[in-house]
């Protein structure tokens, strides 16, 4: 079983950002290194650039020099991506690459968590929308952001029955 993917920093001589991303993936594909590696990401932005009078529309790289990558490290990954030119190196102590934490991840827009926006309250009248009780209406008793859940009371039999659905099996009534 192979171990959980992390993210690297690696190092490329300035302008070759692009060509060690590509370098990275050609070496993976030949060598079928493909179980041991994920994204490249080379985090840029979009930039107006305004010269003689002229605007334009650029990708300005964020970190000039440095790409991310996603992958196992072992001997091979790391001698795979070591030996593509342009490439200076890991960053992390020169005996073992650190690989970035979460925090380091989300904090240079490398991966960023996914966010569920619920359009509804405690409170709220909704609809549910999924499953056996489609169709049903009933008031937001609860919501669980983490574990994607929502507690609707729904009227059935003539009483009031707590039901627990997903976020997106309900939608707010307006």
């Amino acid at each position: 079983m192979l171990e959980e993917k992390k993210w690297y920093v690696i190092q490329t001589y300035s302008g070759y950002e692009n060509k060690v991303a590509s370098g990275i993936e050609t070496v993976v594909k030949n060598r079928s290194l493909g179980d041991f590696f994920g994204e490249i990401k080379i985090p840029s932005e979009r930039v107006v650039e305004i010269r003689n009078e002229k605007k334009r529309e650029v990708l300005r790289k964020i970190f000039p020099g440095y790409l991310f990558v996603k992958m196992i490290l072992n001997d091979d990954t790391w001698h795979a991506v070591r030996s593509i030119k342009g490439c200076v190196g890991f960053v992390g102590s020169s005996a073992r690459p650190l690989p970035l934490t979460q925090e380091e991840t989300e904090k240079f827009g490398v991966e960023t968590p996914e966010r569920i926006e619920v359009l509804y309250k405690i409170g709220d009248s909704v609809q549910i929308v999924e499953g056996p009780l489609d169709g049903f209406f009933g008031v937001v008793k609860s919501i669980d952001t983490e574990k994607e859940i929502v507690n609707v009371l729904v009227s059935m039999f003539g009483r009031e029955t707590p039901v627990e659905l997903s976020l997106d099996d309900v939608e707010v009534v307006m």
